[in-house]
């Protein structure tokens, strides 16, 4: 019987195991990293900010001497990057077992990618389906390889997905909005990419979020509201934040727990999701239209010009 407050002691040996984190450098993706360095795997972190993920591996190697954590720039707003940085892993790395794209941008302003692209639906979900089709190859064969996809609570946020839209040119923008499209749309491709999957390899896509976290996503989101709902929250915030530490443990539980199967989402057991230890959770019914999500992909392949291995 699996236990029901799983934690970081609970994730099994990493040694010979490649992680690949994006946003490794900062919040939740620091605490994955450091957590799966910890247990032996060897971490690279993908991030922006190459002097950034320079001084995370640094705080990491120095908790855990001997830790093997190398840094990887990557721009998810670009495809370009996405590309180059996919061609650099694929060079320098024969195999890889974790594959946790956790790199996000929240409620940004109204902007665009290099290429164009709505920023944050651009960044958060069109990025990681490109590099993830890029390096599924170096996955599909590989035992127990894993695809994790952090969400959000805030996908609840977001929908019906305006497929003939998708870059705000017609409707006036809503940040919340399209950031729950683009959390929305992480959730999507997990299910369809776990059904291309299926009989397929050995990897299989699993989707996480990890509640109410104290990082700088949720401290932006927080600082964007009127001025009543920010004294408001002051007073209830200890009910819904909770560290960084604890947030990172529903994607490591999808990441590590051998119990874990394709197609599941994990998020915090507590209140409205939004704190305490991991467990299975459901995400919105918009989530699980299949025929959304087989459009949304081949749109995502359109627009990436990246088809997948499956």
């Amino acid at each position: 019987m699996p236990r029901q407050r799983w934690n970081a002691a609970d994730v099994p040996d990493q040694r010979g195991r490649v992680a690949v984190i994006t946003g490794g450098n900062t919040g939740i993706g620091f605490e994955t990293a450091r957590v799966l360095a910890a247990r032996g795997a060897s971490v690279v972190l993908a991030v922006r900010d190459l002097d950034k993920g320079k001084r995370a591996a640094a705080e990491i190697t120095t908790a855990t001497p001997g830790a093997d954590v190398t840094v990887q720039r990557l721009d998810l707003a670009s495809l370009a990057s996405v590309r180059a940085a996919a061609d650099e892993l694929g060079a320098t790395r024969d195999h890889i077992d974790l594959l946790i794209n956790n790199a996000g941008i929240m409620y940004a302003p109204q902007g665009t990618t290099v290429d164009g692209f709505e920023f944050q639906f651009g960044t958060n979900h069109l990025g990681h389906f490109a590099l993830t089709g890029l390096l599924l190859d170096k996955m599909l064969h590989v035992p127990g390889s894993r695809v994790v996809t952090v969400s959000s609570a805030g996908h609840r946020q977001g929908g019906p997905i305006d497929f003939d839209d998708l870059n705000w040119k017609t409707r006036k923008y809503s940040r919340v909005a399209a950031y729950g499209n683009s959390k929305l749309a992480n959730l999507m491709f997990t299910y369809e990419l776990q059904r291309k999957l299926s009989g397929n390899g050995e990897t299989i896509a699993v989707a996480a979020h990890p509640g109410g976290s104290d990082t700088g996503g949720s401290r932006t989101s927080v600082s964007l509201q009127p001025l009543y709902f920010r004294a408001l929250f002051a007073l209830v915030r200890p009910l819904l934040i909770q560290p960084a530490e604890m947030g990172a443990l529903p994607p490591l539980r999808a990441a590590t727990d051998p119990a874990v199967q394709g197609g599941q989402y994990y998020g915090p057991a507590g209140f409205q999701e939004s704190k305490g230890h991991p467990k299975i959770v459901k995400s919105s019914a918009q989530s699980y239209d299949m025929a959304a999500q087989r459009r949304l992909w081949t749109i995502s392949e359109e627009l990436t010009a990246v088809t997948f291995p499956v």
